[in-house]
């Protein structure tokens, strides 16, 4: 017979060791090359990949003619509007929309210093939300096929800016009170989203749903181009404060004592992400999970130094969302499901696994 003695000391043992193998990292000089070649991998396979079958090689050469090169690849009418009209179009706003969310969540974890943290603890995705929906439901349409988007973009700016007015105090913003605003103001959000879908019409109430689950569909190049500026806006800005997050990780007194401005950083990056994760909402809708999961994804194999951990998740977030559209659009086929049930089908249960995980790691089980 074992003892309780010799069992309680066989598990901090092996406790021990996991964590000890816990701190073997992969270097960014392999990681990063390898996740822009992932990428690669997945945009060829979602661009060619569908009703019509499009190999590698004619991708390349229907690219390249719109570029205005000439190859002797040879591809049909046919697959020259699928891929170059509807596809291409539909992967890189699945590319830009998962780098935003991915690296927004990031952000906001090392901002707040909470793993569960993501763009929905502002207010940004609920305000989007109920701005869309009330485009919808209301029906004026100034800006045309745009209204949605612009309506959209709107209530996530918003939003984010009355989540931060009410949580300042003393010219300073305390992260408790931001956070609980936060959920005060989601909860509001979610009633008055509700009051809307009551009075909406079938019609009305289809686009709501369908809008609400998330989908890439209306992926046009114009709509590319429109989102594009405030997407690069983030993956340039957010990586160049990757030195701050490390710093605010630690705590706000010890990053103001090593030279951190500390509420005008995070106000800075609370903005840039209210923009960029407002921008992919709006013309993608609410996809669930990438802002959550990828960064806790990479930084299990990359460790928490933010001037890895961010442009690692903004390549990470693009592929999963580029994968995930592909699954979202032939699982079914001729049907689509929308992506946001797609993200959340994949994404709850290894956040599950994650915690229970976690909860094992330290003996909690």
């Amino acid at each position: 017979m074992i003892s309780a003695g010799a069992l309680l000391d066989r598990r901090r043992r092996a406790t021990r060791s996991r964590s000890a193998a816990s701190t073997r990292r992969v270097p960014a000089s392999l990681l990063l090359p390898f996740l822009v070649a992932l990428l690669l991998v997945a945009i060829v396979l979602a661009a060619g990949i569908g009703a019509v079958r499009v190999g590698p090689m004619q991708i390349m050469g229907i690219v390249l003619h719109h570029l205005g090169l000439t190859t002797d690849i040879a591809f049909t009418r046919q697959q020259d509007a699928v891929v170059w009209a509807i596809r291409i179009p539909r992967v890189l706003l699945a590319t830009m929309v998962g780098a935003a969310l991915a690296i927004s969540g990031a952000v906001l974890q090392g901002i707040f210093r909470n793993p569960l943290a993501d763009p929905s603890i502002i207010g940004v995705s609920s305000g989007a939300a109920f701005g869309a929906v009330s485009a919808i439901v209301i029906g004026a349409t100034p800006f045309g096929l745009m209204t949605t988007p612009v309506a959209a973009f709107v209530g996530g700016i918003i939003t984010t800016l009355v989540v931060w007015s009410l949580s300042r105090r003393n010219g300073r913003v305390d992260t408790v009170t931001l956070i609980l605003v936060g959920i005060a103001l989601n909860s509001m959000i979610g009633a008055g989203m509700g009051m809307l879908n009551y009075m909406a019409d079938d019609e009305q109430l289809r686009s709501v749903v369908f809008w609400s689950m998330g989908s890439l569909g209306g992926a046009t190049w114009r709509n590319d181009l429109a989102i594009l500026p405030l997407i690069a806006l983030g993956l340039i800005v957010l990586p160049r404060k990757a030195r701050e997050l490390n710093l605010l990780v630690l705590g706000e007194r010890e990053a103001r004592h090593l030279g951190v401005d500390v509420d005008r950083t995070r106000f800075l990056m609370i903005v840039v992400v209210a923009l960029t994760t407002a921008a992919a909402v709006a013309f993608a809708g609410i996809i669930g999970f990438v802002g959550l999961i990828v960064p806790h994804l990479i930084r299990l194999v990359a460790g928490p130094d933010h001037r890895v951990l961010l442009p690692a998740s903004a390549l990470a977030g693009a592929t999963l969302l580029v994968l995930t559209d592909l699954l979202a659009r032939t699982i079914v086929s001729p049907l689509e499901l929308p992506i946001g049930i797609v993200t959340s089908l994949l994404g709850a249960p290894f956040f599950l696994f994650l915690l229970l995980r976690t909860r094992w790691q330290h003996g909690v089980m």
